[in-house]
């Protein structure tokens, strides 16, 4: 019987991607986000002095989140109770097929517990396995939230800056190992890299990887942004390499940026490792974090399962995006130049030509062209002269605000 209705279950999920594939999403719509208590829009007072801007900044979408998520959690709701409840397996399950249909990575069930959001996540795994005073090694420029994980709670920042080539970064191999070899005891690893967009090859991380095993030191590897990889680009799991680096390593990984779901703050955390693994759910358990909320749990099982389609066509459109923004520079804004990015939804602006302070870049951006962007200098002083954009939005938005920055200029 059980393989019967296992049989059946499988026949209308493939039903149901086959007819999610013929189906069009529509990026271009504007939906109107003011008054529905949304940080991007509705706090941009409280960050900008002014709610007169164009928000891209934050790294959330103005998409509407996926319909077939929308559904779940609408048909949740006729249950009408909403008690405590317990991961089921079948949310773990979605999480592991979706990342072998993704990138071939066979992850087991065991290895794999909850978290309420990967920055919690990233500085509950500090608080479980480091001590006051350990030194915790980054890349910057890099997501800001690293630096507040390891400034505070008093371990010692160990900066290991990314190497810049016309607009490229790369990274610094013989500062990274001089720096692990000084007794570094953990590194976090941005993967796909935010800022800079960066989707790291195979060789990059699997020396990365073998340098943590070497030095001993642990790895965890922020892929929130893994499955938002521009053609033609192909995202590698860096636990997935050998046996020995997923020794080392504890993943993040969730559907917030990929589905446009932060608010529901659901993520998974995977290690081998049982003994890391184990020492990041008892600290997660003793802070009585560990249950999450019912609709994270339904709302990542539907976007795992069901958002192959969707996925592929947002990826389409946000690198429109993206060509869109670099020809738009290129004809009438050349005195600020980007690249497109391997991964994410985010540009990396280098307006190091407009020979302006951070602050006053900050004031210009603000004031004058009325944009709310994310300033270079808070990922580290090596962002000094850069801003971040954040291009998931429909292009209409992206034009006016692109328009409103050459007028500006």
């Amino acid at each position: 019987m059980y393989m019967k209705l296992l049989k059946v279950h499988l026949k209308v999920v493939s039903l149901r991607r086959f007819f999610l594939k013929m189906k069009r999403y529509n990026f271009n719509d504007i939906i109107p986000r003011r008054n529905t208590n949304c940080l991007k829009w509705d706090a941009l007072a409280d960050f900008f002095d002014t709610d007169d801007v164009i928000p891209l900044w934050v790294a959330d979408m103005d998409f509407r989140t996926p319909d077939f998520i929308i559904e779940a959690l609408r048909k949740r709701l006729d249950h009408e109770i909403l008690g405590y409840h317990f991961h089921p397996e079948s949310f773990y399950q979605a999480l592991q097929q979706w990342v072998w249909r993704r990138a071939q990575w066979k992850i087991e069930l065991a290895d794999m517990t909850f978290s309420p959001g990967i920055v919690p996540a990233i500085n509950f795994a500090v608080k479980a396995l480091t001590d006051k005073g350990d030194k915790i090694m980054i890349n910057q420029p890099v997501y800001h939230p690293f630096i507040f994980a390891v400034n505070d709670h008093k371990r010692q920042l160990v900066n290991n800056p990314l190497k810049e080539t016309a607009g490229r970064y790369t990274l610094d191999f013989d500062d990274f190992e001089k720096k692990l070899s000084d007794g570094v005891k953990m590194y976090i690893l941005c993967s796909p890299h935010n800022p800079v967009g960066r989707v790291w090859r195979c060789d990059e991380l699997k020396r990365i990887g073998e340098l943590c095993v070497k030095y001993d030191v642990i790895l965890l590897a922020d892929e929130i942004h893994s499955d938002l990889i521009l053609k033609p680009h192909k995202y590698i799991h860096i636990a997935s390499i050998s046996p020995e680096i997923s020794q080392q390593t504890l993943t993040f990984l969730a559907p917030s940026k990929t589905f446009n779901l932060a608010g529901v703050f659901t993520s998974v955390v995977h290690s081998e490792n049982k003994r890391l693994l184990d020492a990041f759910k008892q600290y997660v358990n003793k802070m009585h974090l560990g249950h999450g909320n019912i609709f994270g749990d339904v709302a990542l099982e539907a976007a795992y399962t069901h958002g192959d389609e969707w996925l592929r066509q947002l990826l389409d459109y946000v690198g429109g995006n993206c060509d869109f923004v670099i020809a738009f520079l290129k004809e009438h804004i050349p005195v600020i130049t980007t690249e497109k990015p391997e991964g994410t939804y985010m540009m990396w602006l280098d307006c190091r030509r407009l020979n302006l302070s951070s602050k006053k870049l900050d004031h210009f951006m603000i004031k004058k062209a009325g944009l709310a962007l994310n300033s270079g200098h808070i990922f580290g002083s090596e962002g000094n002269g850069f801003m971040r954009l954040n291009v998931a939005a429909p292009r209409s938005i992206i034009a006016t605000a692109l328009q409103q920055l050459a007028k500006a200029l």
